[in-house]
C-alpha cells in the first residue's frame, strides 16, 4: 500500500532518514489502537499497509505500544520506537519489552534499549562497503541477515545493508535499528550506519550494557 492510501487515522513516518532528508524506513503508526482492539484485525492490517513495521498506540500518554510487521507481532522494533517517542513527543515507551527511555537532541530523536530485547541475526561482515552495495539479493541462508563493512573504521562509519528474511513481502529493510544496536554493542563503540539507499543511523554503546540509537524522524503522511 502506498503513503497515498493509508487510512484515515494512520500517521506514516520515515526513520532514519539521511542527511538530506531522503530515505528513511516507512511506518505505520496507529494512533487510536482502540479502533482495532484484537490481536487478529492489528495483525491484518499490518499486513495490508505492508510496512515493515506498524505500530498500535494503546495509550498515547504511557506510551503503551502494541508492534507488528506484515506477518506476526514484534516486542520490540528499533526504528519504530524512535519514530514513536518523536511523534509523541515522549521520554519513556512501553512495548511489550518493558520500558524504553527516549530523548529529543536537535534533528535526532534517540531511545536506549538493551542487546537481548533484539531476535537474534548474523552479523556479517564484508570486505569492503562496495561488496555490501553489490548483493542484488539476500545472500543464500535461514534467518536475517545484516551485511556490513567499514567505510570509515577510524571513524566508525558503517555501510550496511538489512534482510529480514521473515516473509516474502519485506525483502530488505531500508533501515534497521535492531541490527545497528546489535553491531554496535558487538564491536562496543559508537558507529554512524549508511544504510539502504542513503538511510543514516546513529549508535552510542553506555558502560551499562545498554545501547542508544538514533535518528532523523519526518512525517510523510497524518492520518
Amino acid at each position: 500500500m502506498s503513503d497515498y492510501d493509508v487510512p484515515a487515522g494512520i500517521d506514516v513516518l520515515r526513520v532514519f532518514c539521511g542527511p538530506d532528508g531522503r530515505h528513511g524506513n516507512a511506518l505505520g503508526v496507529v494512533r487510536d489502537g482502540s479502533d482495532h482492539p484484537e490481536p487478529a484485525a492489528r495483525q491484518e492490517l499490518a499486513r495490508r499497509l505492508g510496512f515493515s513495521e506498524t505500530v498500535f498506540v494503546d495509550d498515547p500518554e504511557r506510551g503503551h505500544l502494541d508492534i507488528y510487521t506484515p506477518g506476526l507481532r514484534l516486542p520490540f522494533a528499533g526504528d519504530l520506537l524512535v519514530g514513536a517517542a518523536w511523534l509523541l513527543d515522549l521520554e519513556v515507551l512501553e512495548p511489550a519489552v518493558g520500558e524504553v527511555f527516549a530523548r529529543q537532541d536537535g534533528e535526532f530523536s534517540w531511545i536506549t534499549a538493551r542487546p537481548e530485547w533484539v531476535p537474534p541475526r548474523t552479523l556479517e561482515r564484508y570486505g569492503s562497503a562496495a561488496e555490501v552495495e553489490a548483493l542484488s539479493a539476500p545472500p543464500p541462508g535461514e534467518g536475517r541477515l545484516y551485511a556490513w563493512a567499514w567505510e570509515d573504521e577510524a571513524a566508525g562509519r558503517v555501510r550496511a545493508r538489512g534482510f529480514p528474511c521473515r516473509d516474502e513481502r519485506v525483502i530488505e529493510d531500508e533501515a534497521t535499528g535492531a541490527a545497528a544496536l546489535l553491531l554496535s554493542n558487538q564491536l562496543n563503540r559508537a558507529l554512524n550506519i549508511r544504510q539502504g539507499r542513503g538511510s543514516q543511523i546513529l549508535t552510542a554503546p553506555a558502560p551499562d550494557g545498554t545501547v542508544e540509537i538514533g535518528g532523523r524522524v519526518l512525517l510523510t503522511t497524518q492520518g
